[in-house]
């Protein structure tokens, strides 16, 4: 017997090996269950911000909860629609939205957002459930507009309208795919 050197059993190393890949898998879904997530973008509201099929990572609101104007978040709200949305945070809980649809502006509080992110100037809307023009957005919830306006339904439709910040799955942070527009939000 070597000095310094204890004897392993036969099946020790096998055993141990097995046991790291175990706690390395078991992080990894810990992590991608509780802390991030994984999503794709499901059509094209956000234009051009994202595309159809575009790939995100996402913060859960244990790691991201104080939601603020310019966030682009992700929801699921069943009654509305069983995938997960994506749309950018336009104000919060107690401020109010104005919408003047003839020069296109949206006021947070009476201030006229600046909003280079946009596809086009805004037109008023076809649809009857998106008629509305006034919102004061009640604590805990959040007013969310995608960021080609003319082709997203958001919480200017009376179906969806302000958004509980519990149907929040979390944050974009980052565009994963196409590799080409990876990057931070």
């Amino acid at each position: 017997k070597e000095s310094g050197e204890e004897k392993r059993l036969p099946g020790q190393d096998a055993y141990e090996w097995v046991q790291a890949l175990v706690c390395s898998v078991l992080t990894v879904v810990m992590i991608f269950t509780f802390a991030v997530r994984l999503i794709g973008v499901d059509g094209h509201s956000m234009v051009p911000t994202l595309q159809h099929t575009d790939r995100l990572v996402v913060l859960s609101p244990i790691l991201y909860h104080d939601y603020k104007a310019g966030d682009i978040v992700v929801l699921r709200k069943e009654s509305f629609s069983t995938e997960p949305i994506v749309k950018r945070v336009i104000a919060v809980g107690g401020q109010s939205v104005d919408i003047d649809y003839a020069s296109g502006t949206v006021y947070v509080d009476g201030s006229p957002l600046d909003e280079p992110y946009i596809k086009e100037t805004m037109y008023f809307p076809a649809s009857y459930t998106m008629s509305q023009t006034h919102w004061d957005v009640p604590q805990g919830q959040l007013f969310l507009m995608g960021d080609n306006r003319n082709g997203s339904t958001d919480s200017r439709d009376e179906r969806l309208g302000p958004v509980d910040e519990g149907y929040v799955l979390g944050r974009a942070v980052l565009a994963l795919w196409p590799l080409n527009k990876a990057g931070v939000l």
